[in-house]
């Protein structure tokens, strides 16, 4: 049966497996921003930059699809933990404070600060209502907290686009989403948008998993009327 909360304790390999993916994904951000990699004219449509948000996030499947091993690990992962770390998205206040300073623009930082800080602000509350009543997890409600958190990140990615100066019919501005393509601010779409979706993802398989347990048990239990 899959755990609704407790999850079980990491091994020290276990530990050392996610502490060097997670450091392999920040070093390689550093290296594709520091080195321009995907800074790219501000006329092309396409932005590189997707593939690094991509990249991570399609390797997470294809082991998820072909790792029995590793779909058990997700499967006994926390919900209230996972859902916690989208707390974190508060820190989507930095677009608005470097539009503020003429570092970002206003199509790109508002709807992406204002997204992130909505979700991270909620966490906290969903969470507790995870603690009140553990039902709540294979709720409709609990599945579209984590729905709006990857649909905030597609609309911020549409958002950094059309404000890169690549559609000049849309936005015109002399200021630009291109700081993203960079180091420092290329940590955010490079490092942190895809630790929070797949955080996103896992919590919808294990929902999953948890809703066909719950509708295996009601089939039983009906065949055994």
């Amino acid at each position: 049966m899959t755990d609704l909360h407790t999850s079980h304790e990491w091994s020290k390999s276990t530990k050392i497996v996610v502490t060097a993916l997670i450091a392999a994904l920040a070093a390689a951000a550093y290296y594709i921003g520091s080195t321009g990699l995907v800074a790219v004219d501000a006329s092309l449509p396409f932005r590189p930059i997707a593939f690094t948000v991509i990249v991570p996030v399609a390797l997470f499947f294809t082991a998820y699809s072909r790792s029995s091993r590793l779909r058990t690990f997700v499967l006994t992962q926390d919900l209230r933990t996972l859902t916690m770390l989208q707390h974190w998205r508060v820190l989507g206040f930095s677009f608005l404070f470097l539009y503020a300073h003429d570092a970002l623009p206003a199509a790109f930082a508002w709807p992406a600060g204002f997204g992130d800080i909505l979700i991270g602000f909620t966490a906290p509350f969903v969470v507790a209502r995870l603690v009140r009543d553990p039902t709540f997890a294979t709720s409709r409600r609990f599945i579209t907290f984590h729905a709006l958190g990857l649909l905030d990140f597609a609309v911020a990615v549409v958002a950094a686009t059309l404000a890169s100066g690549a559609y000049p019919a849309v936005f015109s501005g002399a200021v630009t989403s291109a700081p993203m393509e960079v180091w420092p601010l290329i940590l955010f779409p490079s490092f942190f948008v895809p630790l929070f979706i797949i955080a996103h993802v896992v919590v919808i398989l294990k929902v999953r998993a948890l809703r066909r347990e719950a509708n295996g048990r009601v089939g039983a239990a009906l065949q055994a009327a």
